[in-house]
């Protein structure tokens, strides 16, 4: 019998952005259980192993439509056959796969020996990160293939999780080399300069674009006057960061009773339609009143990012209102009456996935805020014995959305505690 274990490298965490090295230890070892294990160890026969494989899977599981057969057909002709066997037996589409590394070839084990086998593949740049939505699925596989002689194929897979790290749309704007206090100190000229990978330059890109302040200052009014101003310093942040803005009352037309703040995640499908443009999240606004965004940003013009469908520019009835399916991650909601002022603040987990696009969907995330309004603006009436506020019977209000979009980005893998496991199979 003989029991194959796989354990990745990394042990704390099981996750991986595109462009990193995955690396993974394989073991092989000729097992004895039970009574065979009392017996002379000599006596037991040699096992025998053919061929091992190892490559990097990524499959797509959807309930889109897609013609795909002919690239199934082409990337299995790449692969090999036993890419092939391996991917008959998982469910889903393989969309990316890596070339086959092969282990060994005619191995022979002893009762009781062990061979340990390293394995190092980088995850491929144009692929997807690792989702799970409604009608679409993307996940990652390390697909461990041997098999012994005159007999069938066994397969072992180690799931990963892998994060999307943007490309570099004009490389040549970036810095050569990254500065860090090692460039501070004295070099010797006679050790070569280490050079700067692509993956470290998306890296410090990345913290440069999440780390900018830009705050943005939207005007919050309906047909009834100004209810108030929202800011938020930022429209990027990354994963297990807090969104962080502040909501401004003060001379304010009509008071806003409560408010809540909620973070989604829009699932938008892709279809093929050369006509019309890809459809953009977040730019609905539906109210039971008129609700009317005008947004100031420190004399900077906001871009089509931060505008509203009522915005003067955005404004279009006939235009489809794209929602796709909605996820609530999470939410805030305060009681802010007799506020001035107050601050919102939403956490985003580190399990969800950031903002990505492929030929099939489009992730984006939004802000979903829900005001509700009253022109009421003299709370109660005031008890002449004890001086306090009697709050009314009644109440008029009026409930109005609106949806800010954000962007969410990849945090570092090893900033996300995920402990790793080891994944076995035994071939009786």
């Amino acid at each position: 019998m003989i029991e194959i274990k796989a354990k990745l490298v990394r042990a704390d965490s099981a996750i991986y952005a595109t462009g990193e090295c995955v690396e993974c230890l394989i073991e092989f070892t000729h097992k004895l259980f039970g009574e065979e294990q009392q017996r002379n160890a000599k006596a037991s026969t040699v096992e025998n192993l053919a061929w091992a494989s190892v490559q990097l899977h990524c499959y797509r599981k959807t309930s889109y439509s897609t013609q795909s057969a002919d690239k199934t057909a082409e990337l299995a002709e790449l692969i090999g056959r036993t890419a092939l066997d391996a991917v008959t037996q998982t469910p889903g589409e393989v969309i990316v796969a890596t070339k086959p590394k092969i282990l060994f070839c005619d191995l022979k084990l002893q009762p009781g020996e062990t061979k340990m086998y390293f394995f190092n593949e980088f995850v491929p740049r144009d692929g997807p990160p690792t989702y799970r939505g409604h009608d679409i699925r993307y996940f990652y596989k390390i697909t461990i293939a041997t098999q012994r002689v005159k007999s069938k194929v066994q397969t072992l897979t180690v799931p990963i999780r892998v994060l999307p790290i943007p490309l570099i749309a004009r490389p040549d704007e970036l810095p050569v080399t990254v500065e860090t206090n090692e460039e501070l100190t004295p070099t010797n000229p006679f050790l070569e300069k280490r050079e700067i990978s692509e993956l470290e330059i998306s890296w410090h890109h990345l913290k440069n674009v999440t780390a900018r302040r830009a705050p943005k200052f939207y005007r919050i009014s309906n047909k009834r006057g100004f209810v108030g101003r929202f800011c938020l310093f930022k429209p990027a942040y990354k994963l297990g960061e807090d969104i962080v803005g502040s909501l401004d009352f003060d001379n304010c037309q009509v008071r806003c009773v409560q408010f809540s703040v909620k973070l989604q995640q829009q699932e938008l499908p892709l279809r093929p339609q050369p006509e019309q443009a890809p459809p953009t999240a977040g730019d609905d606004v539906a109210s039971q009143s008129s609700f009317d965004m005008a947004s100031i940003a420190s004399g900077i013009t906001v871009d089509n990012l931060h505008k509203s469908e009522t915005s003067g520019s955005a404004r279009n009835k006939d235009e489809p209102k794209p929602m796709g399916k909605l996820s609530t991650i999470s939410t805030s909601h305060q009681v802010c009456y007799s506020t001035l002022q107050t601050q919102v603040v939403v956490p985003i987990p580190l399990h969800v996935t950031p903002t990505f696009r492929t030929d099939l969907v489009d992730v984006k995330w939004r802000l979903h805020f829900e005001f509700v309004t009253s022109t009421m603006m003299d709370f109660g009436v005031p008890n002449p014995q004890s001086g306090e506020l009697k709050a009314p019977a009644e109440l008029p209000v009026e409930t109005m959305v609106w949806n800010l979009p954000v962007t969410i980005y990849a945090a570092n893998p090893l900033q996300i505690y995920a402990p790793n496991q080891t994944y076995n199979l035994l071939i009786k």
